[in-house]
């Protein structure tokens, strides 16, 4: 089995804080980037913090989809971790940006478990920010 997988890290900014706030509308994102990102859906598990925030996770076949968020600051860390050919990590971080209606984005992709000689293994690290364009503005 291959153990190369793909992290997309991402610190998305200028999102609205509506959704960020709102732990029931960000699972229904996150099911939604699974489908667009062509991942097979496990489980899933939000939590809204006191007085402001959300954690959350998807378990996927491929691996998981999580998310902290501070709406108060229109702020998420958001990241989408797959492993194996089938799914599209960068297509599921789109959705989201989209639907967390982000301004601009901080994307770092990890490539991990690369292995090495005498069973090791290391990553790379590609990294880019994103000016997002929302609804056509």
């Amino acid at each position: 089995m291959d153990t190369t997988g793909h992290h997309h890290i991402v610190e998305a900014s200028g999102c609205d804080p509506e959704v960020l706030g709102d732990p029931n509308l960000i699972r229904e994102i996150f099911l939604e980037a699974a489908k667009v990102g062509n991942m097979d859906v496990k489980s899933s598990y939000f939590f809204r913090f006191s007085p402001t925030g959300v954690s959350g996770v998807v378990i996927v076949a491929e691996s998981h989809i999580s998310v902290h968020t501070w709406p108060e600051e229109g702020y998420a860390a958001l990241d989408v971790y797959t492993c194996g050919a089938k799914a599209d990590p960068e297509k599921a971080v789109d959705y989201i940006l989209e639907r967390f209606k982000a301004k601009y984005a901080h994307v770092s992709e990890v490539r991990r478990g690369i292995k090495e000689e005498e069973n090791t293994f290391t990553h790379t690290i590609l990294t880019w920010e994103e000016s997002l364009r929302i609804n056509g503005e």
